[in-house]
This record gives C-alpha cells, sequence and structure tokens, in this order.
C-alpha cells in the first residue's frame, strides 16, 4: 500500500459514442440544460473546491492528475489549463508530479496541444486503437489514421514530457497482419509508452447488441491471445517493456505513475460525473476495528452532478467501505498484474500453498520474496488470482 495521492479529473464529452465503450461518456445532444461543455469547466471546479474543503487542515498534496473521459480535449484547453489551476490552487501539486490528459488525435492542434504544455501538463495518451481503416470503422473510431503521426509530431513539438498511445486488439475481422501494422506503426513514432487492451464485449453496449444478434462475431481466445504475444515480442525488441499485463514502457521514468497508485493500493479523489474516489481508513474515514478504507462514487448524469453542486450540495451518490478481507483480495487481484509482482507475506496460508503447483505448470516465478507471473502466465492472470484467493 503506498500513502500517494491522485486526483482523477472526468470529462464525459465525445464527438460520438464508440459502440463499444461502456464508460460515463455522452455526446452532446444527449445532454439538456446545466451540462454544457461552456459550463463543465466550472462545475468541475466547484467539486474540487468541496473537495479540498472536506480534508479541512489536512489537505494531502496532489502526486498524480488524471484527465480522463470521454474525451477531455472536447474541452478548449483553457478549460482544462484552468481544472488543473485549481487543484493547484486547492491541493497543492508535488513538484515533478505527473499530469496527464487523455486526447483523440483528431481532437488537437499545435495550438491546443503548446497551451496543455505551458499550463502544466506533463504526459499525454492518444487514442489511437488500430491503424487499419476498417478496424477503426468497426469501433466507430472517426479519426483518420493519418492524423495519429500528425498529432504525435505535435505534442512532442509542443514539449510533453512522456507519450503514450492506445491500442485496441481482437476486433471482429481484425487479422493477425492487421494487428502487426498496428502495433508496427505506432513503434514507428517512437512513444515512451503503449497499452493494449482487448476488445471487450460490456454489457448494455451498442456493440454487445450486435454480437447478440450474430451481426458481429468475435474471435476465439486462443487467437486473440496469439494477438497479446505478438505485441508483446514487438513491444519488447522495440525497447519496452512490460509493467502490467496490458502496458508496456520504454523505462520507469515513462510508467504511469497516476495508474500504478491505483495498482499499489493509493488514494485518490475522483472528480466529474460518475467518477470513483478511495481513501484510506487513516486518512479520516470514520470506522475502526478491521475497517482498511472507503470507496464512493457520484451521480452519473452529467445534469444532476451540476445541479447537485450548483446547490451547494455534495455530487455523492453511494459508497461502500472496505474491510481488511476485501482489501487483501484486492491488493492480490492488483499486485499479480504487476511486473514488480506480489509479496508472497500478502498471501494467506491457502494462496501460499498453491504457489508451488503454479510454479509447476510454468505459470508463475517466485524467489525467497515475491510472486511474478511468467508469460503463460499473464495469458491466465485471472485464473491465476482464482487460485491464489480461493
Amino acid at each position: 500500500m503506498t500513502d500517494a495521492f491522485g486526483l482523477y479529473l472526468h470529462v464525459p464529452f465525445c464527438s460520438v459514442r464508440c459502440g463499444y465503450c461502456d464508460f460515463n461518456t455522452y455526446t452532446a445532444d444527449e445532454l439538456g440544460e446545466g451540462a454544457t461543455r461552456a459550463s463543465y469547466a466550472d462545475t468541475a471546479i466547484a467539486e474540487i473546491d468541496l473537495a479540498a474543503r472536506s480534508f479541512g487542515d489536512a489537505v494531502p498534496q496532489v502526486d498524480t492528475v488524471f484527465v480522463g473521459g470521454g474525451t477531455p480535449t472536447q474541452l478548449p484547453s483553457a478549460d482544462l489549463v484552468r481544472m488543473l489551476g485549481a487543484a493547484r490552487e486547492r491541493f497543492g501539486v508535488a513538484p515533478g508530479a505527473e499530469v496527464t490528459t487523455e486526447a483523440n488525435p483528431d481532437s488537437v492542434t499545435p495550438e491546443s496541444l503548446a497551451e496543455l504544455r505551458e499550463g502544466g501538463f506533463t504526459r499525454i495518451s492518444f487514442g489511437m486503437q488500430s491503424a487499419v481503416p476498417h478496424v477503426l470503422a468497426t469501433l466507430d473510431r472517426t479519426h483518420d489514421p493519418a492524423r495519429v503521426p500528425e498529432a504525435v509530431r505535435w505534442a512532442r513539438e509542443a514539449g510533453f514530457e512522456q507519450l503514450s498511445l492506445d491500442l485496441i486488439y481482437g476486433t471482429p475481422g481484425e487479422s493477425m497482419d492487421d494487428w502487426r501494422r498496428s502495433v508496427e506503426s505506432a513503434l514507428a513514432l517512437d512513444p515512451d509508452h503503449v497499452s493494449a487492451y482487448a476488445l471487450i464485449v460490456e454489457q448494455g453496449t451498442a456493440f454487445a447488441r450486435k454480437v447478440a444478434r450474430g451481426e458481429v462475431v468475435m474471435p476465439d481466445d486462443d487467437k486473440t491471445a496469439d494477438k497479446y504475444l505478438l505485441a508483446d515480442e514487438l513491444l519488447e525488441s522495440a525497447g519496452l517493456g512490460w509493467y502490467e499485463l496490458s502496458n508496456w514502457a520504454r523505462d520507469e521514468a515513462a510508467q504511469c505513475r497516476h495508474n500504478l497508485l491505483y495498482w499499489r493500493g493509493g488514494q485518490w479523489w475522483g472528480i466529474g460525473p460518475g467518477a470513483h474516489s478511495y481513501l484510506h481508513a487513516s486518512a479520516g474515514v470514520p470506522g475502526r476495528g478491521r475497517l482498511v478504507g472507503h470507496r464512493w462514487w457520484n451521480v452519473k448524469h452529467p445534469a444532476a452532478y451540476a445541479q447537485r453542486l450548483a446547490a451547494g450540495e455534495s455530487p455523492r451518490q453511494d459508497g461502500e467501505t472496505i474491510d481488511a478481507d476485501t482489501a487483501h483480495l484486492e491488493r492480490v487481484m492488483l499486485q499479480t498484474r504487476l511486473r514488480d509482482g506480489l509479496p508472497l507475506a500478502e498471501l494467506h496460508p491457502a494462496g501460499r500453498a498453491v504457489v508451488p503447483a503454479l510454479v509447476d505448470r510454468g505459470l508463475v516465478v517466485t524467489d525467497d520474496e515475491r510472486l511474478t507471473l511468467s508469460l503463460q502466465g499473464r495469458l491466465l492472470a485471472d485464473a491465476v488470482v482464482r487460485d491464489l484467493v480461493d
């Protein structure tokens, strides 16, 4: 567990809703009064004020800021900079803090990127997803693949310290050659960091309805696993090492410190509609005994979120206490995904008892102190975690 503190700012706007996405996002025509892009920065700043006041005299300094969505760069750069400025004024941002924004390649310009960098953003993560037009079309992505190199060049010229590209594999109709082309196209841009996620059919999405109707057919698990192995081979050969199941970085400095905060049990406050937050019990969450922390989440719809803050009310919808058993399960699940591995001391006796069998099956490697997934184990990580906690 780490005492690092992060701030997540959710921007719920997108130009189109991608069929596979189940994030809390909205297009302009889905929102009514009180939830416009023009007013959003002021609403989010109102919650930043509320969050800082809730700590009284013990306001924590922010170690990482991550602006996600949605498409944060649907907002003017000046608004994103104002939101960051509010975090700096109300909390204080640590020297050398990582400050990330997500962006779509078609939602930035040289001028907007320069304004973001000048305003304090140090890291940018572009949603590339694929370099193949028919794959992007299946995913409902609207950008031209040729725009990605331009956006990367502009970000480099603006002076961003770290640049990441997001990819998705396992899209229906995507061949192994398509996937190779996407990974090699990403590597040709010399990113500091690459995330590669398998496409998941999330219930309630337009994509899930297409699958249910038989309009698209998902690839089998073996083909999807082969794509993971290909990505790992290409990325490692190019000097990007895996540090989490779906993430590769040029070096330790290029690893996403905000996501590591989540995976290592840090604390964060989520700003925005539907945003989640987590604080340790020692950070002032009421409770005693086996209580480890508290997690809560905001109302999801941007209009309801804005209305509550306009009335001076908290946008919180609900929450849950995290006891020692739940915290243990989450630590095993998350730390097992990391290249650093899981301290064997974290395991209960029943969990330690299954470790030799996992080693014999070639799924994990161990030393005297830690357990780490092998390459084969990374393909079966969920099953490994089940064995360790059952």
